[in-house]
């Protein structure tokens, strides 16, 4: 029995959302719940026939409550002929929320507040964006999505720690233990979800995960060993991979 739990295996598979409006616009999206551009539907379609070339068999995929991730989960599962498989959608994995950076275009914010000022924003761990208050219209509060839910858990604005300190516990508590018994996964999210994700799984340091970017569309398929050890990593369009961190969990 003990080498049986030794040797369990399963795939997991990382994608960002396919290229969103606002991401062809250069503008800060975090919560607002945005579409998919051409571009982005087409990076949906072909992360399905990239996946269906690994011929991989999953168990159960989550995605957050954000169209963009949603509809890229859509067309990647019917890319693979897996649309059948149990989907839970998790507020929790949403994009980081950017406060009152929300819907500014990137550049005129950098013109207005200082290149520096900005970078510290978009990527420093720990340093939040200006915060929105509840009665804003970019406030999940506000947001017939978020209903059923106590406004003081939704954010009005995150670093990448705040998004982190939700993303994980709810990994831990919901996703970790299908991967531990086995399961092959897949998680459609976003950006900063899924750098909260890399930064569980390869042990990154606070101050290096910020440089690490998810290519929109592109999957990251990995193999995980016992203990979500990574035994492998690697995106499957090699053309527009990012770099990975160097070691997993020992």
């Amino acid at each position: 029995m003990s080498e049986q739990m030794t040797d369990i295996r399963s795939k997991l598979v990382l994608v960002r959302h396919g290229q969103s409006i606002w991401n062809e616009q250069n503008r800060f999206t975090g919560w607002v719940d945005v579409d998919l551009t051409d571009r982005g539907v087409a990076e949906a379609t072909k992360a399905g026939a990239m996946l269906a070339a690994e011929d991989i068999r999953f168990d159960v995929a989550f995605t957050s409550f954000q169209k963009r991730a949603i509809k890229t989960l859509w067309m990647t599962l019917e890319g693979i002929d897996q649309m059948h498989i149990p989907v839970t959608k998790a507020w929790q994995l949403n994009e980081r929320h950017y406060g009152a950076l929300s819907g500014l275009n990137k550049q005129e914010t950098r013109d207005k507040h200082g290149d520096e000022q900005v970078h510290i924003w978009r990527r420093s761990f720990d340093v939040p964006p200006p915060q929105i208050d509840a009665t804003h219209d970019y406030h999940p509060a506000n947001d017939p999505k978020y209903a059923g839910y106590d406004p003081a858990i939704l954010p009005g604005g995150e670093s990448l720690k705040m998004t982190t300190e939700r993303v994980l516990p709810y990994f831990n508590v919901q996703i970790r233990p299908f991967l531990d018994g086995g399961n092959n996964l897949i998680i459609s999210a976003h950006g900063n979800s899924l750098r909260a994700l890399m930064k569980d799984l390869f042990e990154v340091a606070d101050a290096d995960i910020p440089g690490f970017e998810f290519p929109t569309g592109n999957p990251l398929l990995m193999e995980l060993g016992q203990g979500q050890k990574v035994l492998s990593a690697r995106y499957l369009d090699a053309d527009r991979a990012k770099d990975l961190p160097e070691s997993g969990k020992s």
